[in-house]
């Protein structure tokens, strides 16, 4: 559109030249010729030399009225010339500057279009940020339900166990009420029996009196003498079985066994506290009621029988639940340890001495009690079920129960 205008004003200026040129050339002839014939009049009236001088001047005049259209018509020409030279100069200006703005569109279309990409780039980078994060939200949601999966299974676990554990105790419990009611019933039945057997009751005292009486001064002599003796040959044996438990809780501690060595290192530690108590006592042997008491019972094992008075009675009773709490606590710790269940390859059942002080009954008694005793709560303690007597876990013992202790040592009264 510029350059069209430049072009038609172009155009304009140089018809109006021609124009104005045109013009001044018909006003200029006409003037000629009016000169001209106002000259021809006045050469008729001149001489020849006037006239030849007229001529001369009037040529003169002719050239420089010529040299003048020349001049004219060369400025008109430098005027039409230097109007096209501007226009063109305003085409080639205008052109520039028309350049000038497409380059400037263009780089603004760049600019724009750069900004338009690095738009486009910045939202990928955001779009992928926010996948990235969505991705991580995804995978720590998993994380946590995978975790929250878990705790629930464990809890479920730990509920089954729980369950588990409680059966066992109500089956325990029931177990113990049913041997509590055979117990009522054996003590009902004891009951019973001591009443039939009240009337005889006055005269077995009166036989037991009379066999003390009947015992002599000689016979509780040679009685003290030997359970003197006894004692003394019960210490020197402790004294040597004292070594005996520290080496067997070495040979635990290299087998890794820990949970059995340190009951070895507790039952050590037992037996060396009985042997000093032993040391340290001064039994009476005098005023013993023991020694000036007569036998009351009868027990046997081995194809044997042998005869005690309520004192020693007494003491096979200890050597039995002291058998058994010692069985527990070896059971317990085999069972910790992952051992397979062996009562007869634990030191305290070997040794079988733990309770004993070496009075009233034969230490070969007092083993064989102990280790029946120990059987029993060895098998409770393994396998945790404690059908033969009952556990104190706050004392870390156990008693046998009445019935299985009577089933033991089947004492028999003598004369009944």
């Amino acid at each position: 559109m510029n350059v069209y205008t430049a072009r038609r004003n172009i155009l304009a200026a140089t018809v109006s030249s021609l124009l104005a040129l045109g013009f001044a050339t018909q006003a200029s002839a006409q003037q000629h010729v009016r000169e001209q014939d106002r000259t021809d009049r006045h050469e008729q009236a001149l001489t020849p030399q006037q006239r030849a001088a007229a001529q001369r001047a009037r040529a003169a005049q002719a050239d420089a009225q010529a040299r003048k259209q020349d001049a004219t018509r060369a400025a008109s020409a430098r005027n039409q010339a230097n109007t096209e030279r501007g226009a063109q100069q305003r085409e080639e200006t205008q052109r520039r500057v028309t350049e000038q703005q497409a380059a400037q569109r263009r780089q603004v279309q760049a600019h724009l279009q750069d900004r338009h990409e690095e738009q486009a780039r910045h939202l990928d980078q955001v779009r992928a940020r926010q996948d990235a994060q969505r991705a991580q939200q995804l995978q720590e949601q998993a994380a946590r339900q995978r975790t929250l999966q878990q705790a629930r299974q464990d809890q479920g676990r730990r509920e089954d166990a729980n369950a588990r554990l409680a059966n066992q105790r109500r089956v325990a419990e029931q177990r113990d009420r049913q041997m509590d009611g055979r117990n009522r019933v054996v003590e009902q039945r004891a009951i019973e029996q001591r009443d039939w057997r009240r009337r005889d009751q006055d005269q077995r005292e009166a036989m037991q009196r009379d066999r003390q009486l009947r015992r002599s001064h000689e016979q509780q002599e040679h009685l003290i003498a030997q359970q003197r003796q006894q004692a003394i040959n019960y210490q020197r044996y402790l004294a040597a079985r004292q070594s005996a438990a520290q080496q067997r809780a070495y040979q635990l501690q290299r087998a890794n066994r820990m949970a059995q060595y340190r009951y070895q290192q507790q039952y050590y530690e037992r037996l060396r506290r009985q042997r000093e108590q032993l040391a340290a006592r001064r039994f009476d042997y005098a005023s013993d009621p023991y020694f000036y008491t007569p036998d009351t019972y009868r027990y046997s094992y081995g194809g044997n029988a042998y005869q005690t008075n309520q004192y020693g009675a007494q003491i096979l009773r200890q050597a039995a639940n002291e058998g058994y709490a010692e069985g527990i606590r070896a059971g317990r710790a085999d069972r910790q340890d992952g051992w397979r269940a062996d009562y007869r390859n634990s030191f305290a059942y070997q040794d079988a001495n733990y309770g004993y002080n070496g009075y009233y009954v034969r230490q070969e008694d007092y083993n064989y009690y102990f280790r029946q005793g120990f059987r029993r709560g060895y098998s409770d303690g393994y396998d945790q079920n404690y059908q033969y007597g009952r556990y104190d876990s706050g004392n870390d013992s156990g008693v046998l129960l009445q019935t299985v202790l009577g089933l033991i040592l089947n004492l028999q009264p003598l004369g009944g």
